[in-house]
């Protein structure tokens, strides 16, 4: 299973990660509200420091595309997450002119969960909330693309997702200790899914 620490604002949780090799890194970009958001130019210099393999992901909440289309063209992300309230239409012009994969986040609520022309989906309680959601409501056979599952999970909760056949899994708060990333949390997360 593939896994990625999100909500990276620090030079010590990216070599937390390096020393863990998770598949994606995540970075809130212009964000305020997050007590993880980071600017274009932080991103650069953690992205930077990113090991070889390890993916950056921008984290992106109702983003203007030009915002988008610059880290892009600077090279900090490799894949776009989606995790405002972006319609297809977005999504659409989001692709003519960036050319990254694209997360899109959604919030399962027992309806078919579409894609809206994005890669993979992101299932999870709400942005950010660090709260799990009804994990009943997931229907692999409904999903039309590779999902990853977050929300609320936990190092420990990794190995019980397997059930549910996710691309991956996405972990922020489960892998901090008072607010900032935690060592032995984020190396102990990508061992339970590099084991499935």
């Amino acid at each position: 299973m593939k896994i990625k620490i999100c909500g990276l604002f620090t030079k010590s949780a990216v070599d937390f990660v390096n020393e863990a090799k998770p598949d994606y890194a995540g970075f809130v970009l212009n964000y305020p509200k997050s007590h993880r958001n980071i600017s274009l130019n932080e991103a650069e210099l953690l992205a930077k420091r990113l090991s070889y393999g390890i993916k950056a992901v921008g984290v992106f909440v109702n983003a203007d595309i030009g915002y988008i289309e610059e880290a892009a063209s600077r090279g900090i992300i490799d894949i776009v997450q989606l995790h405002g309230n972006e319609t297809a239409e977005y999504i659409k012009e989001l692709k003519k002119r960036v050319s990254l994969p694209i997360i899109r986040a959604v919030k399962p609520n027992g309806s078919k969960i579409e894609a809206l022309g994005a890669d993979y989906l992101l299932l999870d309680s709400g942005k950010g909330s660090g709260k799990p959601f009804d994990h009943a409501l997931i229907r692999p056979e409904e999903i039309e693309v590779p999902f990853f599952i977050a929300g609320g999970i936990t190092p420990e909760a990794i190995p019980a997702l397997a059930a549910f056949k996710p691309f991956g899994v996405d972990i922020s708060g489960g892998v901090e200790t008072d607010g900032q990333k935690d060592r032995d949390k984020i190396l102990a997360a990508v061992r339970n899914a590099k084991t499935l």
